[in-house]
């Protein structure tokens, strides 16, 4: 069998998926890549700004990040670009290392997610434990949800703090500088939003009536589109009009941030050197991390509504990659794949990567055509948009009680305690703690699989069977056959019998050499019978199957 290292092949889904491409599904690609386009402008501009951004970081980053990651990636419909999941992430980052290392860890994350998929190590992000999961990923709605407050209530505050808890504190200092207004316009695109979706299931019964009523088809049909128009707009849309027109004083992405600019924004260099990069092993880390599982847990759930073709883990992290080296350098924020539009794009109709491209570029030519607009969103109508995307990613029933006593402990532990940690401290800690947590309740789990059972005690002989994975969480079980042999008369035979041991490592070994040179000590001799493979070739490779045919120890 040949060592070498077998690196992952370079190979969009964009090239297979363009076999067979024909006009039909072309025209279905067009329609549902301008529809997720459509929906990723409010969510790309709020995103930003509740990461501490300029709107257009958020922008610009949706329109490159989801070009390449579509261009390039492993999956035939996910959509790519800023995503809710980073925004706690970013504003710490942003506010303790500056804007100008933040784009230095976001490139280096870049390489080092290309450097998981090349080496494909897409499949190891599947590991990490369900219940890690979906702690941090409640962790982080409820963080969406707090970092909004500010906006949604109107309050006057220069600049917040990242720590949750000194949020909660600034704010309850400003509560003098609530906004009714403010707030007014934030419920009333919160309350649309939930409402919004039962006008798409009910659209169908609303155009039949109207059709009944006034006999016209076409307005029917304008009817069934309007139902049809993502929430997300109508609520930008109107409530923005609403705001411009009765001048209510409230604050806007203007009067904030002058704007959104219509040019592309200038290619820059962020001040690089490698003294700098050693301080944000952290923070490239954590994106990293967060932007591989967040893109495959997407990608798997875009498998299973779309019915497309399996994604490429390895090449979506490839793509992935590559997008976050090359957004930082135009002022963009991390990217990864994307729920909420990838979810949007299957039922608009996507059938492969070319809605992704319609979708950046359907963004582009909204920045290039219309950005002045966007001066006068408030922004108490993005955090509305905001609270709804968080409330929509927490998986809340999974902490009803109902559901807990469902679980191990060993889950409700995990889940828990990456939650609450994510919640108290950050995101950072709580997948570090978690991952260290679930392997230690693995070992401690796996431990309890191994037994050393005795089954006969007829001097002169002494026979034990083995059951399990004897490794390093497990050898101290050897300990009382050990003790035993050392109570036994001298010049017994100790034979193991091994037909139910699976597997054995390096610290099973030792101590299979401890019980040896116990057994040898008093004279005897041992035996292991029924080897299985794989115990078998590690004890031919560390020389303790010589040891046990010559009757000497390893050293002596």
């Amino acid at each position: 069998m040949s060592s070498r290292l077998q690196l992952a092949r370079f190979h969009p889904k964009l090239i297979d998926a363009l076999q067979g491409y024909n006009r039909e599904r072309f025209f279905k690609d067009l329609g549902a890549g301008a529809t997720v386009g459509i929906v990723a402008l409010p969510l790309a501009m709020a995103f930003a700004i509740a990461s501490g951004l300029t709107p257009e970081a958020g922008i610009w980053t949706a329109i490159i990040a989801g070009f390449l990651i579509s261009l390039l990636g492993g999956s035939v419909i996910q959509i790519g670009g800023p995503a809710g999941a980073f925004i706690v992430i970013v504003y710490g980052i942003v506010e303790r290392y500056g804007l100008a290392n933040l784009l230095i860890a976001t490139a280096c994350a870049g390489v080092l997610l290309f450097l998981l998929g090349l080496f494909k190590l897409g499949t190891l992000v599947r590991y990490v434990p369900l219940s890690i999961v979906v702690g941090f990923t409640n962790g982080i709605a409820v963080l969406i949800l707090l970092s909004q407050l500010k906006d949604l209530l109107g309050l006057s505050i220069a600049k917040m703090p990242a720590d949750v808890f000194s949020q909660l504190h600034t704010m309850a200092q400003h509560l003098d500088t609530f906004n009714p207004y403010a707030l007014g316009l934030g419920l009333v695109c919160l309350l649309g939003l939930f409402i919004w979706p039962l006008l798409l299931r009910i659209d169908s019964r609303i155009g039949h009536v109207v059709h009944r009523v006034a006999s016209r088809v076409t307005m029917t049909r304008a009817v069934q589109r309007g139902a049809r128009t993502p929430g997300p707009i109508v609520a930008l849309v109107t409530l923005t009009l609403v705001a411009w027109a009765f001048k209510l004083p409230v604050e806007t992405i203007g009067t904030r941030f002058g704007g959104v600019p219509q040019g592309v924004p200038a290619f820059a260099l962020p001040n690089f050197s490698w003294e700098t990069v050693k301080q944000l092993v952290t923070p490239t880390i954590t994106i990293a991390l967060l932007g591989a599982i967040e893109s495959l847990l997407c990608a798997r759930v875009a498998d299973q509504l779309s019915g497309q073709p399996r994604h490429d883990p390895n090449q979506e992290l490839m793509a992935q990659g590559i997008a976050n080296v090359v957004v930082p350098f135009f002022g963009g924020m991390p990217a990864t794949g994307t729920i909420a539009r990838t979810v949007t794009n299957i039922r608009s109709g996507g059938t492969s990567p070319i809605a992704g491209i319609v979708h950046a570029v359907t963004l582009l030519v909204i920045v290039l055509l219309a950005a002045p607009l966007a001066y006068h969103v408030p922004l108490s109508v993005l955090a509305g948009i905001l609270v709804f995307v968080g409330w929509n990613m927490g998986e809340w029933r999974e902490f009803t009680p109902y559901r807990l006593r469902h679980f191990s402990r060993h889950y409700r532990l995990l889940m828990l305690g990456t939650f609450f940690l994510t919640v108290v401290f950050d995101l950072t800690v709580a997948v570090q703690v978690g991952i260290v947590l679930a392997c230690a309740l693995f070992i401690r789990r796996m431990s309890g699989l191994f037994t050393v059972e005795l089954v006969s005690l007829q001097p002169p002989v002494l026979t034990y069977k083995l059951y399990g994975a004897l490794f390093f969480g497990a050898a101290a079980k050897l300990d009382e056959a050990i003790a035993a042999v050392e109570r036994a008369p001298r010049g017994m035979t100790v034979v193991l019998d091994a037909m139910h041991l699976i597997s054995i490592d390096a610290t099973g070994i030792d101590a299979l050499r401890q019980l040896h040179r116990a057994v040898l000590s008093r004279d005897g001799v041992l035996c292991i019978e029924s080897v299985q493979a794989q115990p078998l070739e590690v004890m031919e490779r560390s020389g303790f199957a010589d040891e046990l045919a010559s009757g000497k120890p390893a050293h002596g």
